[in-house]
């Protein structure tokens, strides 16, 4: 399999997005219950979601497999006290991958380019959350090298957060 390439994502890209972060939200409801990561994505919010961030997509002959989003605006979930002291940190959001395209390594891929464009960007660590729960993909990120900073409930969704330091 070639190496997968994060190419920023197009106003065209947003119903596909949209798509593909739902299907993935039903296929974690479908493992695992109803729970936070239950929710549907809609073509605007993908649009809002590219006006305030940075959206990213992997594709594979042409097609969207993964996306995610980095930002260096701190997400309302994420509490800095948790983290080590960094003067241009990236947060690392939204990411997915498409269901009948899990485990087998895009993600990692994913993660590894998401890594050097933040290196590009002289970021000094990237943070993000992840569900405290079976749905949750925090031993993923353990395994992308990224180290568990602490623990929080956040509009009653119990997280764990992470981070890469860049430095």
């Amino acid at each position: 399999m070639p190496a997968l390439k994060l190419q920023p994502a197009t106003t065209r890209d947003a119903a596909t997005l949209a798509a593909l972060h739902t299907s993935v939200a039903d296929h974690l409801t479908q493992l695992h219950g109803h729970g936070p990561w239950s929710s549907q994505t809609s073509e605007k919010g993908v649009l809002f979601a590219m006006r305030h961030s940075n959206v990213f997509v992997a594709r594979i002959d042409g097609e969207i497999i993964g996306t995610l989003r980095l930002t260096t605006k701190k997400p309302w979930a994420i509490d800095v006290d948790y983290f080590a002291p960094a003067h241009k940190p990236l947060y690392l959001l939204a990411m997915a991958i498409a269901p009948a395209q899990q485990r087998k390594g895009l993600g990692t891929q994913c993660i590894e380019e998401a890594k050097r464009l933040a290196q590009e960007w002289t970021a000094d660590a990237i943070r993000l959350d992840a569900y405290d729960a079976a749905a949750g993909a925090g031993e993923f990120y353990a395994r992308c090298g990224f180290a568990e900073r602490g623990r929080a409930v956040y509009r009653g969704a119990p997280l764990i957060y992470y981070e890469f330091p860049l430095t």
